[in-house]
């Protein structure tokens, strides 16, 4: 039930102004149209009276003698309405009834309650409706007779309920169409009238599909014609402030980020010289064939496997410097099968305590890109899930294909990840154990260039997780 009202009413403002206007119109029509019934009612009843009144009750008068019986006991109806009714009272006992027809009289039957009815109307010379079984509804006006009698005179209603009810047919059907005409009439002109309010609903929406999180946007042109003088020039003008704050803002965080890319890009190149003659000077040393004490030469190892490692990470940061910066990939036919063999082998190699199981479809699967950055992140993805699950782990590599594309799913049965860590599990730097990845060598970056890379070849990348079946998945286009 609740349902079913919040569909019948009216969502849309558009809607809900011509829905005002029509029940505004209808309940000033049903106030005109009751109080002209109302007033006509009471202008007829009040001719009614009079004309009872302007009678002068000679129609009953007539009845307070019996007609002779040469007479034919025609009573005086002389100047009488047709239909009108006359009744004398005795002592509170009607003696005689009659109702004029054809300018004739004729005696009516009376049942004990019309007597009763008739013997209840009040004498004030004011007009009273009463209801007889053979008659129907009548006005009646009692006066005091001369021989100590009551003489009743009425006429009847029906023509007044007639005309009233023709009344209420024109008024019905004039009001009815009124509101037709006015609900359509209304609804071009609250159509027309919320044009503007249209512009900018469009205008919000063309903003809420931009891609806002990173790069470069252009926001769309101001609206125009936003008259402040109207509530929705307002609203227009508001809109309009707030895109340009909005542009304003954008501008600021896309050259913040360029100068963070160039920064990161130009730190990264400058690093690799000198960690390069830090690596080459450790080899170096640790080559000397002199003697070299032990806490020196287990030094020259640290020195070494730091600047790899620092080597690596450098490495890292300059690619997904470069990729930022929209540094066109290489575009030719790749074996992405191939790929997964030759990966799958350097995480047999690099990781022996795993179950590496593989799963290829008989044909070769082929997509265009490039084969080296494809090759890093698919070795990035066999890595996490070597580093961040235990020895004895079975971690599933299938290809599939899909459409023109390619499906690349890298499972494991490890322990999973964190509900909370999930949604950024692809940002930079981010881990899963600050405590431990440092001593196993992770950087946080090996997700983000699977993502980045992934995104240069306007393919996706996703993660579903739980603990006990963790599921990575890349779709590339064909």
């Amino acid at each position: 039930m609740r349902a079913l009202s919040r569909r019948l009413v009216p969502r849309t403002l558009r809607c809900q102004l011509t829905a005002g206007l029509v029940t505004l119109l209808a309940l000033a029509c049903l106030a005109v149209g009751v109080t002209t019934v109302l007033a006509l009612e009471g202008f007829l009843r009040g001719r009614l009276d009079q004309q009872l009144t302007s009678s002068g009750g000679r129609f009953a008068a007539s009845l307070e003698h019996e007609a002779k019986p040469d007479a034919d006991n025609v009573f005086d109806t002389r100047g009488q309405a047709e239909s009108t009714f006359g009744a004398r009272l005795l002592n509170g006992v009607v003696t005689q009834a009659a109702v004029v027809h054809d300018a004739a009289d004729h005696r009516v039957p009376l049942t004990p309650a019309d007597r009763h009815a008739l013997a209840s109307v009040p004498v004030d010379g004011h007009g009273h409706d009463i209801h007889l079984d053979r008659l129907r509804a009548y006005r009646v006006i009692a006066v005091h007779g001369d021989d100590q009698d009551v003489l009743i005179t009425g006429l009847p209603l029906h023509p007044i309920e007639e005309t009233l009810h023709r009344l209420e047919a024109v008024e019905a059907v004039v009001f009815g169409v009124a509101l037709v005409a006015t609900g359509i009439a209304g609804a071009l002109w609250v159509r027309l009238s919320l044009r503007p309010l249209r512009r900018v609903t469009v205008q919000a929406a063309n903003v809420a599909q931009l891609p806002l999180a990173s790069g470069e946007i252009a926001m769309p042109e101001p609206l125009a014609d936003a008259d402040p003088a109207t509530e929705v020039g307002t609203v227009g003008n508001a809109l309009n402030h707030m895109l340009g704050h909005i542009e304003d803002a954008l501008k600021r965080r896309h050259a913040s980020e360029e100068r963070l890319r160039h920064f990161a890009a130009d730190a990264s190149h400058e690093l690799r010289t000198p960690l390069a003659n830090i690596r080459g000077h450790a080899e170096l040393a640790l080559r000397h064939q002199g003697s070299v004490p032990p806490a020196v030469h287990h030094a020259l190892e640290r020195i070494d496997a730091e600047s790899q490692r620092m080597t690596g990470l450098v490495d890292d940061l300059l690619l997904l410097a470069r990729l930022d910066a929209g540094r066109p990939l290489e575009r030719e036919s790749v074996d992405l099968t191939l790929l997964v063999l030759n990966a799958l082998d350097d995480a047999r190699a690099a990781g022996p305590g795993h179950r590496w199981l593989l799963d290829l479809p008989e044909e070769p699967v082929t997509v265009t890109g490039d084969a080296h950055r494809l090759q890093q992140a698919i070795g990035n993805l066999l890595a996490n899930a070597r580093t961040h699950t235990p020895p004895g782990t079975e971690v599933t590599v299938a290809l599939s294909t899909e459409g023109a594309g390619a499906v690349l799913t890298v499972t494991d049965d490890g322990p999973g990840i964190p509900p909370e860590l999930q949604p950024e599990v692809f940002g930079r730097f981010v881990r899963a154990d600050h405590a431990r990845s440092r001593s196993t060598g992770s950087t946080g970056l090996g997700l983000a260039i699977v993502h980045a890379v992934v995104t240069g070849h306007q393919g996706t990348v996703d993660v579903t997780s739980r603990p006990g079946h963790t599921v990575f998945r890349i779709t590339l286009p064909g």
